[in-house]
């Protein structure tokens, strides 16, 4: 966050994240993709998204006053944390907190095709936070945290607060990119494309990661009983999806 600015009463800025994430993968029969389908469902269950939203919410030195958090059948878990910058300090019966309470949501959408033998688990959180902190800072922890295959970020700060002399503040830390709180290890293994309107502090970021190793992409399939011929085919189909996916739009 740099130098921290002198401010009149209290910061009123909202810094709102939406990450995205696509973790592709390829199962060649119907009974394996319903079979990935339940594996991605026990490994991102709602009790591993809440652990890793806590540790999220800890880093950006928030405390969570409310936990929410379902499994859905058939698939996909959302887990929703109502967050605060300053602690909760208790007046008799009812709590009270700084008006800067924000949330933190995840959802996510594992879906596949019979057709393509490929299936997609997709993750969706949005971060919002009003005064100082900011959630850019766990852009790395949460791009670990999941089998990152596709990524799109937008963050946005919305409203305004004042310095000491009155003086209207819309923005009170640099940023040119997303990119810029990106570990450059980690920026490396991505083509990155950004589109960003500094104007009105809007900044769009999508990454696409550069090697398909395709032992990581199997499953219940093993890379040695594959021809030469259908590992092309296969990396060549995985490569496919990941390009629209990264584009939005079909192109194939």
């Amino acid at each position: 966050m740099g130098e921290k600015l002198k401010l009149y009463g209290f910061n009123n800025l909202t810094k709102a994240l939406s990450f995205n994430i696509y973790d592709v993968c390829y199962a060649k029969t119907a009974r394996e993709q319903k079979e990935y389908i339940a594996y991605i469902d026990e490994e991102y269950n709602a009790g591993r998204l809440t652990v890793i939203l806590s540790n999220l919410a800890k880093m950006i030195g928030a405390r969570i006053l409310n936990l929410s958090k379902q499994d859905y059948d058939p698939q996909g878990a959302l887990v929703t944390l109502l967050i605060a910058e300053e602690p909760v300090v208790p007046v008799g019966s009812v709590q009270t907190a700084h008006l800067d309470k924000s949330h933190i949501t995840v959802h996510t959408y594992p879906e596949y095709h019979p057709e393509t033998c490929l299936a997609t688990f997709r993750v969706d959180i949005d971060v919002a936070t009003c005064g100082k902190i900011t959630p850019l800072s766990t852009l790395d922890y949460l791009i670990s945290s999941f089998d990152s295959d596709i990524i799109t970020m937008d963050y946005r700060v919305r409203g305004f607060t004042r310095d000491v002399n009155g003086a209207k503040l819309f923005m009170d830390h640099n940023i040119n990119s997303i990119q810029e709180y990106i570990d450059p290890v980690t920026l490396a293994e991505y083509e990155a494309v950004d589109v960003n309107v500094k104007e009105v502090n809007l900044f769009h970021t999508k990454m696409m990661r550069r090697e398909i190793e395709l032992e990581n992409y199997l499953f219940h399939t093993e890379l040695q009983a594959l021809s030469p011929d259908i590992r092309m085919e296969i990396t060549e189909n995985l490569r496919r999806e990941m390009q629209e996916i990264f584009s939005g739009k079909n192109i194939y």
